[in-house]
């Protein structure tokens, strides 16, 4: 058992501008009391959207949109795991940018939400591109390690690991113990410190 591969990611984009935009932008922390993770896409950069009613996240023209083009330094500040939580629940499926913070990087490959970078002038011909053609379709693809929009071909990268766990299937953690229950109960069974519990 393994959970779903992820090849390649297609759909239109949402080009969202400036570096350095930290996990208590893309999810205010006092909407981090929730039990679960269910309803966070509603408050997707809420403070950012309320700040500013031109926020791409507040457009109709990119409603629906899939991927999610960043600059530098995304998902930066403090660890939740919130963060790629609710964009994936607004229905972000791919995040290209020039940079991630690592733990922020590290939580989106946990959901099955790649990541790749891409250098700033293509990070930013895809934000213009995509803020002047919001129909355009945007295909990231991992097996290539490209990003194309409209005639452009783009070359990205990710760690080697996380884009094995992804076309692998393996991404999702409670999936790989599953699928080693057995091996994990004959380890188990061996230790004598826990024999008899």
């Amino acid at each position: 058992m393994t959970s779903a591969a992820i090849r390649e990611i297609i759909g239109r984009g949402i080009p969202l501008p400036g570096d350095d935009i930290d996990t208590d932008r893309i999810i205010p922390g006092r909407f981090l009391r929730s039990v679960t993770f269910e309803g966070l896409e509603a408050h997707v950069f809420e403070d950012d959207r309320q700040q500013n009613p031109d926020h791409p996240f507040n457009q109709e023209k990119y409603r629906g949109a899939s991927v999610l083009i960043v600059g530098r330094n995304f998902g930066c500040g403090s660890s939740r795991e919130h963060a790629p939580q609710a964009l994936m629940r607004w229905g972000i499926r791919g995040i290209v940018g020039e940079s991630f913070a690592e733990i922020f990087f590290a939580n989106c490959t946990a959901i099955g939400l790649p990541c790749v970078t891409v250098a700033p002038e293509d990070a930013r011909w895809l934000r213009e591109i995509i803020a002047a053609h919001p129909e355009l379709e945007v295909r990231l693809d991992l097996e290539t390690m490209t990003v194309r929009a409209g005639d452009r071909t783009i070359p990205a990268q990710m760690p080697e690991g996380a884009r094995r766990q992804l076309l692998d299937g393996t991404w999702n953690s409670t999936f790989v113990l599953l699928e080693a229950g057995d091996a994990i109960e004959r380890t188990a069974a061996r230790l004598p410190y826990l024999v008899g519990f």
